[in-house]
């Protein structure tokens, strides 16, 4: 018996059937995840938005009904934010402790990590669990012991206290990263550079270190804004030498007896967001492949 032409076009077309299915499928499935993460786009960003619109405004265009988005823009909510909260000086101040603290809980996390994933330590990942628990401490508990230690101390009020603060509970999340960092890489890297008379501490900043740099990076811009954002401890441990942008923000917010400026306030977190976007921006790729390093080897 033969099979005819026209049969074998109809078994094709049949056969072919399932894959276009499968296809068209596949197709609405990208374009309502490319969809839903545009709407979870809009809904972050739209708080951001609008405070941006609102630092523009003056102060009658704030509290109209329904809201106005064609408006005159002014300047003056961010000069009345840097002389009602003296940002300038806060900023600066934030900018020190964020980076110092940044800095130094990169070096001691990142060596803890490395320890914790390469060395023969008995219960290593038991410690490692214990250190990112220790997170889970109320700030409030902490914030007083170490404002009584301070004070003991005479060093209240002063950007070394609140870096030494901050890196309390900075570190062992720099620790938890780069130790999924390290793990990732292959001990044959330490092995063949101790062959070659290498120390284990000449391994690890000669030839882990620069490999590492991603995940360096990408920590490192996580650590500065979990201490950008920080307020508990620079509310107690700051007075007005050493005093950041939030608590400043808090104490705007705080004025009752004019009650608050919401645009001098947005002006105010529009400032403070901006340099941590700067930044983001431009190490945005090395922040990506530290991500993505630690998403896929870690």
């Amino acid at each position: 018996m033969t099979v005819t032409a026209r049969e074998r076009t109809r078994d094709s077309d049949t056969a072919q059937e399932p894959r276009a299915s499968l296809t068209g499928r596949r197709r609405r499935g990208e374009r309502a995840r490319i969809w839903s993460g545009v709407i979870i786009c809009i809904l972050f960003l739209l708080p951001l938005v609008w405070m941006l619109l609102t630092s523009f405004k003056q102060q009658r265009d704030i509290f109209t009904t329904p809201p106005t988005f064609f408006f005159d823009p002014t300047l003056n909510q961010y000069v009345q934010a840097f002389i009602q909260g003296g940002l300038g000086p806060k900023m600066i101040n934030t900018i020190i402790v964020a980076g110092g603290a940044g800095i130094l809980s990169l070096v001691a996390g990142a060596m803890a990590g490395y320890a914790l994933s390469r060395l023969k330590i008995k219960g290593a990942a038991t410690i490692g669990v214990l250190i990112l628990a220790s997170r889970g401490v109320p700030p409030i508990a902490l914030a007083v012991p170490m404002f009584l230690v301070a004070r003991t101390l005479g060093i209240t009020d002063t950007h070394i206290t609140l870096i030494l603060a901050y890196c309390s509970f900075v570190i062992p999340y720099v620790m938890w990263l780069m130790r999924g960092f390290f793990l990732a890489l292959p001990k044959e890297l330490e092995e063949s550079a101790m062959i070659d008379g290498c120390s284990r501490m000449g391994a690890f900043f000669r030839i882990i270190v620069p490999i590492s740099a991603p995940g360096l990076v990408s920590t490192f811009i996580f650590s500065i804004i979990l201490a950008w954002e920080e307020l508990l401890f620079a509310l107690v441990l700051t007075n007005r030498k050493a005093t950041t942008l939030p608590v400043a923000i808090a104490g705007m917010a705080g004025d009752t007896e004019h009650g608050a400026n919401w645009g001098a306030l947005s002006a105010a977190g529009m400032l403070t967001v901006v340099p941590v976007v700067i930044l983001a921006l431009l190490v945005q790729k090395w922040l990506i492949r530290g991500l993505a390093d630690g998403a896929t080897k870690g």
